[in-house]
């Protein structure tokens, strides 16, 4: 024993168990005959079952892969905290090329792998998966959200994300002018995709002036057209100007990683409220934005109007409920900026910050009537 012991080389396997030291369960996902590789990633369950979306992209190497899904995993503990919902964080990640590598026998081997974590996981589409995907997921699972409405599911999610946005908007207005109303008040809008154009639309609707940039030239004729029968007025600039128009807030609705040092320099914005995921490119850029003085909506929060429509699902597609749960998308953004203002610190750290006194709240709890607690899971069955 003690010589193999001698004898084995010192290596970096237990690296792999600190690096998901902050998560509660990763499953490798390994499936020859349907040509599924995959990895879920289960955060943290302290407010319910995980709940994330499934990605798929061609990535370059597990570990890149492995990262991914850890640090979103991660996010959607934060996401699920602050949209009060009774779920917790995890993620999904296909590695393949979705043009190519899609098939419905590999989804549905996906779906049983899902089911054997026996409810402890419910995920849906994201980046690179379609609704079309998990239809065939569903055959082996009941634990699949975001699905069409003939299914059960709440339909399209950019209408109560665009909501949500548009909520955040007005506790960025009541936060910088004393005042909720989106008239009166310029704003450059970034991508004019499923939930940019609904925003954009929104904010005509109430009579705002827009400068706006896409790469889809019919979506700029569009909102054009839109402008012409609206209060508001709509000016299209180009793609590399919409960082540096003379607006009051930088509505970004396409990419992230779009405030940055290059970006940051250009802004002339009072605030920074958008749909786009992961809009900060590194974390130094949140403390950066609080020294120039602009207020930013942390992403994951004002976004949020989907992951509640799906979290919905699991009690039965309630559009009305969904509406109302997304209004108060309103009053988690005024508190953030309201915390962030009392202490003294980013709005980012301030988000985190309530997100991870809800979990903490919600661990103490548990652990106190844990006696007669069992965990909700399988909310469907």
């Amino acid at each position: 024993m003690m010589s193999l012991m001698k004898e084995t080389p010192v290596n970096n396997d237990f690296l792999l168990l600190d690096r998901m030291s902050e998560h509660e369960q990763v499953v490798f996902c390994n499936d020859p005959s349907s040509g599924l590789k995959a990895i879920i990633a289960i955060h943290n369950t302290t407010l319910g079952p995980a709940l994330g979306g499934c990605r798929m992209q061609p990535y370059n190497s597990f570990d890149e892969a492995l990262i991914d899904v850890l640090r979103l995993s991660k996010g959607m503990s934060y996401k699920c905290a602050a949209a009060d919902v009774d779920f917790g964080g995890g993620k999904a990640v296909i590695i393949g090329d979705p043009l190519t590598d899609k098939t419905p026998e590999l989804f549905r081997s996906f779906g049983q792998f899902v089911d054997s974590l026996g409810g402890r996981f419910y995920t849906g589409t994201d980046m690179g998966t379609d609704m079309e995907d998990f239809i065939h997921a569903m055959r082996e699972t009941n634990n699949i959200v975001g699905v069409p409405e003939a299914y059960g599911g709440g339909g399209d999610s950019s209408v109560p994300t665009a909501i949500g946005v548009l909520n955040g908007l007005k506790a960025t207005n009541k936060m910088l002018f004393g005042r909720t109303q989106l008239h009166g008040v310029t704003y450059a809008i970034q991508g004019l995709g499923k939930v940019g154009y609904k925003v954009a639309e929104g904010l005509l609707e109430e009579g705002a002036d827009l400068y706006v940039t896409d790469i889809n030239e019919d979506r700029l004729q569009q909102i054009e057209l839109r402008a012409e029968s609206a209060a508001g007025s709509v000016k299209v600039v180009a793609s590399n100007e919409i960082y540096s128009q003379e607006a009051d807030v930088f509505v970004p609705c396409a990419f992230g990683g779009v405030i940055n040092d290059d970006t940051i320099s250009q802004f002339k914005v009072k605030a920074i409220a958008g749909s786009a995921n992961n809009q900060l490119l590194a974390g130094k850029h949140g403390r950066v934005l609080a020294e120039k003085g602009i207020l930013y909506a942390p992403d994951y929060i004002i976004n949020s109007g989907g992951l509640i429509q799906v979290a919905d699902e699991l009690y039965g597609a309630n559009k009305e409920r969904v509406l109302l749960k997304t209004k108060e998308i309103y009053n988690i953004i005024l508190q953030v900026y309201q915390e962030a203002e009392r202490h003294r610190i980013t709005t980012v750290e301030a988000a985190d910050r309530i997100c991870e006194k809800t979990m903490m709240n919600r661990a103490k709890r548990n652990s106190f009537y844990s006696a007669s607690l069992k965990p909700k899971w399988n909310i469907r069955n």
